[in-house]
């Protein structure tokens, strides 16, 4: 069996030309391109048909999480330009959903364009029109920590949220190997049609192909659908820089999770269950890790470190068994809602616990999301990409997907 601490990112490569990448969106959502995988075989069809390719009462997994304009562009006195893209609460806020309703002020861990050009302690500010109103944003240099910065951002009117002054003042965040600015069409495209939760910094892509015909039709053939929050962070775009994997820290996520959608899992074990995006994935996978630690004497945080699905004792512990616990745990604690941070690694060598089929775009090479798609489909991942490559599928966020069922030996 691999070890993934071993495993070197340049075995997981390929040739990704430019022209293959996509930077637009196409018009219909559903009219995108999709592969379909199983055992082998490497089928072609379209979006607006997956319906076809799951089996009746099949589960259907979504990551609802919602994109924010994440990028706010400042202007000093003496013109210099000053880009603060805002990643993720500061530690002092018990979620994304708290800090996103903050009025007045909120602190913030960020990455900074220009911040050589920033001294601590000085201000920057903003116009913004709102809703007729003029809204002054102002920004403060906090302090410098290992890889981001803290930044303190005010505003001058105690009704709004950080989240609605988001929406108006910022911009949203296209992907790096995106090489053009957001456009007012992106607001919309670069999101899925059922995102909810305000706290993503990049869109859970597999989701943006699914429109109200594809609900419809899958309701047609009795295929349930639920949803699940993983808020994706700027890590997901973090290239693998370490020679093996075991050098290379994972990016923690936010994710949310009812106690309903756990006991809907867990009363479709026996069904097909597929994660739409790798985002979804990785939060049911991380369910059945956080149920192991569960039984153990923890009682708070109950949070997934980066290994510990390959090191944690789980002999003779079911799906079943580990999902239950997770529930007794909850209730023991007496929420309704589990909100934590999995930083899962799934790599060759992982053994999938819940899902058995993924629905996801094309990823780049070297990267953790690879991994992902080579842990679920083996060392035919090469044989998917190959054909998507000559067939002309576009890659990346605004591209074509697929349709990948596990190989049966990996489960």
């Amino acid at each position: 069996m691999t070890d993934p601490k071993n495993i070197s990112i340049l075995d997981y490569s390929y040739q990704l030309p430019d022209d293959k990448i996509a930077h637009f969106p196409l018009t219909n959502r559903d009219d995108s391109k999709l592969l379909i995988y199983k055992q082998g075989a490497i089928a072609e069809d379209c979006y607006k048909n997956i319906a076809t390719h799951l089996p009746e009462k099949s589960l259907l997994l979504f990551n609802n999480t919602k994109v924010i304009s994440a990028r706010l562009i400042f202007q000093k006195p003496t013109g210099g330009i000053i880009e603060i893209f805002c990643l993720e609460p500061d530690v002092q806020y018990a979620d994304i959903a708290t800090a996103m309703l903050q009025k007045s002020k909120v602190h913030w861990q960020c990455l900074i364009g220009g911040a050589s050009k920033w001294k601590p302690g000085q201000l920057l500010e903003k116009k913004i029109n709102y809703s007729g109103k003029e809204i002054i944003l102002s920004a403060k240099f906090i302090s410098k920590q290992t890889g981001f910065f803290i930044v303190e951002l005010f505003w001058n009117d105690t009704g709004i949220s950080f989240a609605e002054l988001l929406h108006f003042a910022g911009a949203i965040p296209l992907p790096p190997y995106i090489k053009r600015e957001a456009i007012a069409t992106d607001k919309e495209r670069y999101q899925t049609i059922y995102a909810e939760s305000d706290g993503s910094v990049a869109a859970p892509t597999a989701g943006l192909h699914f429109t109200e015909n594809i609900f419809q039709s899958l309701r047609n053939k009795n295929i349930q659908r639920d949803f699940v929050t993983l808020h994706v962070g700027a890590g997901t775009f973090k290239p693998v820089y370490a020679p093996v994997m075991f050098e290379h820290e994972m990016h923690a996520e936010w994710i949310d999770v009812s106690k309903i959608f756990i006991e809907n899992i867990l009363n479709n074990l026996a069904e097909n269950i597929i994660a739409v995006g790798t985002t979804t994935l990785r939060t049911i996978e991380s369910l059945y890790w956080l149920g192991v630690k569960s039984m153990s004497k923890i009682e708070w945080p109950l949070a997934l470190n980066q290994w510990e699905a390959y090191e944690l004792e789980q002999h003779g512990i079911s799906p079943e068994k580990a999902l239950q616990a997770l529930l007794h745990w909850m209730q023991k604690n007496k929420i309704e809602r589990l909100i934590t941070k999995t930083q899962i690694l799934i790599a060759p060598g992982y053994r999938f616990k819940i899902i058995n089929g993924l629905i996801t775009n094309f990823h780049q090479p070297q990267s953790t999301l690879l991994l992902l798609v080579a842990a679920l489909m083996g060392d035919n991942w090469r044989k998917v990409y190959d054909y998507a490559l000559k067939n002309n599928f576009r890659f990346l966020s605004y591209g074509d997907g697929s349709l990948l069922w596990a190989d049966e030996k990996l489960l």
